[in-house]
């Protein structure tokens, strides 16, 4: 076990720099310069290595078993890179150039379908999304409506009940005062009337 991760270990090492980032680099040198020939051959280049990936991914489910799998794959990397071998040009130009050419207008009918649906499946649960959200919305503010409704009608109520019992308890004392005016004023008329007469019969 240790030895196979350790092989899957060397393998990934040696495509990041053989396989990935060396082919890069090279690729920003033939833009730079502007050579049309390195440009192509890289381009060739990176088409295969593409595909190859793609196949990795089932080969390595189903045939890591093997022996001497990684080391086949490490040689196939560099069998792709050499310019002795040309492996990539050779097997573009083979294989997968007239492969790609016969289903070319098939493989852009694929794709512009994919697009299409892809974008009525995006517009489509947008929709979905947005309908959630706005029905979410609407629930929580009628939620929160009722509770408002509800905390103000108790306020409204403990409200008119305290001032219920205020004016309860302040009506016997604002009467007695009031009462008491109301006594005083006409014994203040019969006193001023008293005189009055007393007055009357000295003359």
């Amino acid at each position: 076990m240790f030895c196979v991760w350790s092989l899957w270990a060397r393998f990934l090492s040696c495509r990041l720099v053989f396989g990935t980032l060396y082919p890069a680099y090279s690729s920003y040198k033939a833009v730079k310069s502007k050579d049309v020939r390195e440009y192509v051959k890289w381009m060739m280049y990176w088409i295969i290595f593409a595909l190859f990936l793609a196949v990795e991914e089932f080969t390595d489910i189903f045939l890591c078993w093997l022996p001497f799998y990684y080391e086949l794959k490490i040689a196939f990397v560099v069998w792709l890179l050499s310019p002795y071998t040309r492996g990539s040009s050779m097997l573009y130009r083979k294989f997968v150039h007239p492969t790609l050419s016969s289903k070319e207008k098939d493989i852009d009918d694929y794709i512009c379908q994919a697009k299409d649906k892809s974008y009525d499946t995006l517009v489509h649960f947008g929709r979905k999304g947005l309908n959630v959200a706005a029905t979410a919305a609407v629930m929580a503010a009628t939620k929160g409506q009722g509770v408002l409704s509800d905390r103000l009608r108790s306020f409204s109520m403990q409200d008119l009940s305290s001032y219920q019992s205020d004016s309860d308890n302040a009506d016997p004392g604002a009467t007695q005062p009031a009462a008491a005016q109301h006594r005083t004023r006409p014994m203040t008329r019969s006193k001023s009337e008293a005189a009055g007469t007393s007055f009357f019969f000295l003359l």
